[in-house]
């Protein structure tokens, strides 16, 4: 190919190109161009062309581009574990210092390669114009191997395979990072507040309900949900029902109250004893009439709120799951697969309802670990 010519596809020789015959189906080997010049412009060498140094010098930006990747990607992986997060995190203009530094890093991890690449297609790459005359259908075989051999010449032309500086550097920055999604994956856990201990109520198996400062302390009274008062026996009527918090919750803040509050909201309901069926070994876990649920829907975690009085139904607005609370909070419609976890509950001797341990089961949605 000439500097500042197109190339030309054209028949061998002066004759015509094939004409097929009528429904034969087949197609010509080649077509005649329609136009001798379309009128693109002669091709202007860059400067990178002509001056090895200045050739040399665009490398070695690529592949400093691509290095700095790396490292952008390595420090992703230092801010991930060094920087504090919670209620101690480290902050840098009044932002959390982790969340920025990962964004930050993981961004111009990706931007510079970017960078790096459409700065070696500018510089580096070949930059002559090819014209493909287009044919009526499917190639011919002769055709394909044009391609196949146009398409080898792009490689060779590309030079990507001769500079091994740009080729390992950017193979490096793009190795790397992995490395990011694979330690992002440690936020999946066991993270500190995952790590189940029924004296803190932390983890997957426990809640605020059984916890104490040293595990033995007294029960823990149930308190209205926004005022945190506590419940008499005598404040509910039949076919009240409260929703309802551990005593202590609003004691806690940041992460432990989030934890607390997704774990330990109940619904408490009183309805005639004897409409009551109790579970196997619950029969004293209701007191008067008054039974204690887990307000976290067994299906995928939405709180539960939508009381039926007539039938003792709660349903779930997310999904339409439906538990009946007369009769150990099975499912009775929806895609549920378990019933809601009931509270042990009795009375202090000031008359005020008490959680007389932790609910028997995890609460909300199953995981794998957990036993049907």
């Amino acid at each position: 190919m000439s500097d500042d010519t197109l190339p030309q596809v054209r028949p061998s020789g002066d004759a015509e190109p094939h004409e097929p015959s009528q429904g034969s189906g087949q197609v010509p080997a080649r077509l005649e161009e329609p136009l001798a010049n379309p009128g693109l412009p002669a091709h202007v060498w860059r400067p990178t062309d002509v001056d090895p140094r200045l050739e040399k010098r665009a490398e070695r930006q690529v592949a400093l581009m691509f290095q700095l990747s790396a490292v952008c990607t390595l420090l992703f992986v230092v801010a991930f574990f060094a920087l504090k997060i919670g209620d101690e995190q480290d902050t840098f203009g009044g932002l959390g210092a982790q969340n920025l530094a990962l964004g930050l890093s993981a961004g111009f991890a990706l931007l510079l390669i970017g960078a790096g690449v459409v700065q070696y297609s500018r510089k580096l790459m070949t930059d002559h114009e090819i014209v493909e005359m287009r044919h009526s259908a499917g190639s011919t075989p002769e055709d394909n191997a044009a391609s196949v051999a146009a398409l080898n010449i792009g490689v060779e032309e590309s030079g990507f395979g001769r500079r091994p500086l740009v080729r390992n550097s950017l193979l490096g920055a793009v190795g790397l990072l992995g490395i990011p999604a694979i330690v992002s994956f440690r936020d999946l856990g066991p993270t500190p507040g995952q790590i189940d201990d029924a004296a803190t109520g932390s983890g997957l198996k426990h809640t605020l309900w059984g916890a104490s400062e040293d595990g033995l302390g007294p029960p823990r009274r149930v308190v209205r949900d926004v005022l945190g008062t506590p419940i008499r026996l005598s404040d509910l009527q039949i076919g009240d029902l409260v929703n309802a918090v551990p005593d202590g919750i609003f004691d806690l803040e940041g992460v432990e109250l989030n934890v607390a509050k997704a774990k330990a909201p109940v619904i408490v309901v009183r309805m005639e004893p004897d409409e009551i069926t109790p579970g196997p070994g619950r029969e004293d876990w209701a007191v008067e009439g008054i039974i204690c649920y887990s307000k976290i829907c067994t299906h995928v975690g939405c709180p539960i709120s939508l009381y039926e009085r007539t039938t003792h139904h709660v349903l779930c607005p997310c999904h339409q799951s439906t538990f009946d609370l007369a009769d150990s909070a099975k499912v009775v419609f929806g895609p549920a697969a378990r019933p809601l976890p009931q509270l042990p509950l009795g009375v202090d001797d000031e008359g005020y309802l008490i959680a007389r341990g932790d609910f028997d089961e995890p609460v909300g949605p199953s995981y794998w670990e957990r036993e049907r």
